[in-house]
């Protein structure tokens, strides 16, 4: 079942712990491709660590776009990480899916990584699903090619709420939330 918009008009906080357990879906050539979201992190307008905390750019305008879109940044000049918006339009707030646990490897994926770590990292991630700028802004549905759907109504796995991965600023907020269970964690 898709996610609609209604679920992302929340702050990031809320939304974060809410998407583990959920599905992240890209069609690719006309082939689908799923993962469970195992770990996520907040970012908002009150966070020195949000990209739209001072000010909105050409570069992060996407993360003020309306709930229920995506918003892909680049980092270290090479990987890609992608973010579901959340809140209200203009207003800079959004959920960075950290890992996935995928359900099958597309052909172009590395033939040695073992398949619980494929997506174990934003960047992965967005390797693994060809996430990149051009999906920077879309809203986040099948016609797009980039979706998520709800997790199953029987969803109980343990969740641990820490602190963020590779921060230097609001580094003690405590929001980021990981299945506990899950080998496709990023981090523990």
């Amino acid at each position: 079942m898709l996610l609609e918009k209604s679920f992302f008009e929340r702050p990031a906080s809320a939304v974060a712990p809410d998407l583990l357990g959920c599905t992240l879906v890209r069609r690719i050539e006309g082939v689908t491709y799923r993962g469970v979201i195992v770990e996520t992190e907040a970012y908002d307008a009150s966070d020195p660590a949000c990209h739209g905390y001072r000010r909105k750019t050409q570069r992060n305008a996407a993360i003020f776009g309306a709930p229920c879109t995506a918003y892909v940044y680049l980092i270290y000049g090479i990987y890609h990480c992608v973010n579901i918006v959340t809140d209200r339009e203009d207003f800079c707030s959004a959920v960075l899916i950290r890992a996935i646990e995928c359900d099958r490897l597309p052909s172009w994926s590395n033939p040695k990584e073992k398949m619980n770590r494929a997506g174990a990292g934003p960047g992965k991630l967005c390797r693994l699903f060809k996430i990149d700028r051009q999906l920077d802004g879309v809203t986040l549905h099948p016609d797009f090619d980039l979706w998520l759907e709800a997790r199953s109504p029987n969803f109980n796995e343990p969740i641990i709420q820490t602190t963020r991965i590779g921060i230097t600023q609001g580094v003690d907020l405590p929001w980021r939330w990981y299945l506990s269970d899950r080998l496709s964690v990023s981090k523990r």
